[in-house]
């Protein structure tokens, strides 16, 4: 049973299930385990974090008339059914705070990956504050976590990946409607998905060419590989481990590692498929330069047979018909950048103009709301930023 108490009430033999606040806040990296040290509590409460939630199922219980003191806000809530509120920050909060979510996450996912690369068991206590911290952003800007994660490097694409499956993971659930628990499972599922590429030989795995037909094959063995790391652990939910398995079957019964068609593939796998596939595209790698994000949205519906079509029409409601990023070509005749989705208008985004094609140059940078009943240009095309020679459209959409 899950309760919620003050720090102060913490006794050695309790089991830490969550601490209250921003885990990015606390002393721990990850906040669940038995509290097994004095030092650890004291560490709590002069952190500042006045609440944390106990597990009496798997440690010590608070004494009666210290339950009996609580206050009725301080019981534990009911499993939540939609989208918990979160207060709004501005854009620029926004993106300071996914940034910190991406910075923070690294050192949480890198630990992972060591761990299963040395054989320790990987808890889902380990993903759940990040999953949570995740979540929050997403509710909060649904485009900001998910676009700033494509600014991975080619050294952290792995552990990046994760966070940006995770967060892509979360939107898409919220998207289709499913329960905050499900929401839950999907972004730890999202961040475990490829926890199998810690068996792969690094050799292998951070090779800069072109694989040869036997290392993708050992590379495609990572999902059987990821399910064996994980089947053993008790925390660990069928449903996550079934995204572990399965995020690389197809639609169509194309993929692997079995080859499963249509409803056979559970419904978060193949929403992993999905979010999988996109960050992979729009990232670039030593081999390859990320794709348009636009273009690749394209490229994917093209792909008759690899994803679950509504499926798919729901992602691009999340990310948007024209992505942050995107480079447009408008009415105007001259040439944008994608900054901002605007809610509920799929073809009218806010864009940064930057560049005419008659005469064809750079102009003064302006910032266009197509969707403002004043604005009178509008989005007529995509374009390939890669034809045009644009190397840093990225210094456009990030805000400084």
């Amino acid at each position: 049973m899950l309760k919620t108490i003050p720090s102060s009430k913490l006794v050695v033999g309790m089991y830490l299930h969550k601490l209250c606040g921003s885990w990015m806040q606390h002393p721990f990296w990850r906040s669940a385990f038995l509290l097994a040290d004095p030092k650890d509590i004291q560490t709590i409460i002069q952190s500042g974090v006045s609440e944390v939630v106990i597990d009496t199922a798997k440690g010590l219980d608070i004494e009666p008339l210290a339950t009996a003191a609580l206050k009725p806000e301080q019981s534990p809530a009911p499993a939540a059914t939609e989208a918990p509120a979160v207060k709004k920050l501005s854009k620029a909060a926004e993106w300071r705070r996914a940034k910190a979510i991406c910075e923070s996450s690294k050192q949480a996912i890198t630990s992972m990956f060591e761990d299963a690369r040395m054989g320790k068991v990987v808890s889902v206590e380990t993903a759940q504050p990040l999953v949570d911290e995740i979540s929050t952003s997403v509710v909060s800007s649904p485009d900001t976590l998910i676009t700033l994660a494509r600014l991975k490097t080619c050294d952290d694409y792995t552990y990046m990946h994760s966070v940006a499956v995770c967060a892509m993971m979360i939107a898409l659930a919220r998207e289709l409607g499913l329960s905050e628990e499900q929401v839950s499972t999907a972004g730890v599922g999202g961040l475990m998905h490829d926890l199998g590429k810690a068996a792969i030989p690094l050799d292998i795995l951070n090779n800069p060419g072109k694989l040869t037909d036997q290392e993708f094959a050992v590379v495609k063995n990572h999902p059987l590989e990821g399910y064996k790391l994980l089947q053993d652990n008790s925390n660990i939910s069928p449903e996550v481990l079934d995204i572990v398995l399965h995020h690389h079957e197809k639609f169509d019964g194309t993929g692997y590692p079995e080859g499963l068609q249509g409803e056979d593939i559970s419904l978060l796998a193949r929403m992993s498929a999905i979010c999988d596939v996109y960050d992979a595209v729009t990232s670039t790698r030593p081999y390859k330069e990320g794709w348009d994000p636009a273009l690749s949205l394209k490229r994917m519906i093209s792909w008759q047979g690899h994803f679950d079509p509504q499926i798919l029409q729901a992602f691009i409601k999340i990310i948007g018909i024209y992505p942050i990023g995107a480079l447009v070509k408008l009415e105007s005749n001259r040439l944008a950048v994608v900054v901002e989705q605007s809610e509920g208008k799929l073809l009218a985004p806010k864009v940064k103009v930057f560049f005419a094609i008659k005469p064809k140059g750079p102009i003064a940078v302006e910032l266009l709301d197509l969707a403002a009943t004043r604005c009178k240009d509008r989005i007529v095309g995509l374009e390939d930023a890669e034809q045009w020679g644009f190397k840093n459209l990225a210094d456009l959409w990030q805000p400084a």
